[in-house]
Parts: C-alpha cells; structure tokens; sequence
C-alpha cells in the first residue's frame, strides 16, 4: 500500500479495475503495457466481482 514504483524482481499485490470487460480466470498471465512497451508482467490470483 502507498507504493508508486516497484523495480524489476520486485513482487507486488495489486487491484485493478479494467476500463472494457474481458473473460478472465484465476491463473491467467497478463501483461502490463505502455507507449507499446512491456512494462510489467503477472498472473490473476482473484476475481473480485
């Protein structure tokens, strides 16, 4: 909580809330991308409805 920054090897816990629905599942990889780059990576651990 409170962080603005995490470094690579860092390991975060995050809630996000998607601007367009999508189907995902406990498990599923994602990645997080910006201006075209891989800026982050990570796999669902909940759904929260």
């Amino acid at each position: 909580e409170g962080v603005e920054m995490v470094m690579p090897g860092d390991n975060v816990k995050m809630e996000v809330t998607l601007l367009n629905p999508i189907a995902m599942d406990e498990g599923l990889r994602f990645a997080i991308r910006e201006g075209g780059r891989t800026v982050g990576a990570g796999v669902v651990a909940k759904i929260i409805e």
